[in-house]
């Protein structure tokens, strides 16, 4: 992989489907799950630094790029099997596991699921879902959707609603579309759009080119009224955990705060929702500080 030296492809057969991801270095296992809009990619800016220490697995989860993207299975409690298997599968007893946006409500159904193979957590900018999902405004107040989401004191999550619709979204997006929603997406949730190149929105505009694709992106949002349900019977998480905010922060603080009986937060500066790219220096640091 010449854009990052060490790293390989690999694909795994894990609970049923089949996954991809890309995987480097040498030391303990430290699994990086991307989110919405993105893909493994995602984390390309720090994986070279990690892999100095551990052994760096990024992964696409189920129904995102080349990983299979199957009728059912989003919700999270299902797709966390996937990466505990996928855990077993490269050999490994535990990993870190390290979770953005979708990843993070992944990597958070892994600790609660699977705490026997979860040696620390870390959870970038979005929470597990829970009740309060369930009471997000349908409309914004006046004056409350803005350019950019800021701090996230007056964030309006419209996407959330949209992506419930099955059929329509990867009607009006296949073929390139989607591009439009994602560079809107990346614009809203930046400190600074030019964080996220060129190449990556290409890279991120092909993982999700297809129908297909999208459908199954979508998927992760209509699962998260199950998502809810489940959360209703967690437990409080042994395993150290790592909050690491920017807009998210507080809000992540708050749910963890109730959830981790060893928790440390992080509040990123000058940084949007996307902090393993606006931030990569700050995500590297505190996470080697956090895993050693």
């Amino acid at each position: 992989m010449s854009e990052l030296p060490g790293f390989e492809n690999g694909v795994a057969a894990v609970n049923g489907i089949q996954l991809h991801y890309v995987i480097g270095g040498r030391g303990p296992l430290l699994v990086l799950l991307p989110g919405w809009p993105q893909n493994w990619w995602e984390y390309h800016k720090v994986m070279p630094a990690l892999a100095q220490s551990y052994r760096v697995v990024s992964v696409d989860l189920r129904g995102m790029g080349t990983s299979d993207k199957p009728e059912a299975g989003y919700d999270k409690k299902t797709m966390a099997k996937d990466i505990a298997d996928l855990i077993r599968h490269l050999g490994a007893k535990e990993a870190h596991v390290v979770g953005h946006d979708i990843g993070a409500q992944v990597a958070f159904a892994v600790a609660q699921n699977h705490p026997e193979v979860t040696r620390r957590l870390v959870m970038i900018d979005v929470v597990h879902p829970d009740d309060g999902f369930a009471k997000l405004a349908l409309l914004p107040e006046v004056g409350q959707f803005g350019d950019k989401v800021g701090d996230a004191s007056h964030q309006y999550l419209w996407w959330f609603a949209f992506h419930q619709v099955k059929g329509v979204p990867e009607r009006l997006m296949a073929g390139g579309g989607i591009r439009v929603e994602q560079d809107w997406f990346f614009h809203y949730l930046t400190v600074d759009d030019r964080s996220i190149d060129a190449r990556s929105r290409d890279v991120y505009a092909r993982a999700y080119w297809t129908a297909d694709a999208i459908r199954a992106g979508n998927a992760w949002y209509q699962a998260f009224p199950q998502d809810i349900v489940d959360a209703r019977s967690h437990g409080v998480l042994r395993m150290p955990v790592l909050g690491i905010g920017g807009p998210g922060h507080d809000y992540l603080k708050l749910r963890l705060t109730a959830q981790a009986a060893d928790l440390e937060m992080v509040k990123v500066e000058n940084s949007g929702h996307f902090i393993p790219e606006e931030q990569p220096a700050v995500l590297i640091r505190s996470l080697k500080k956090f895993l050693q």
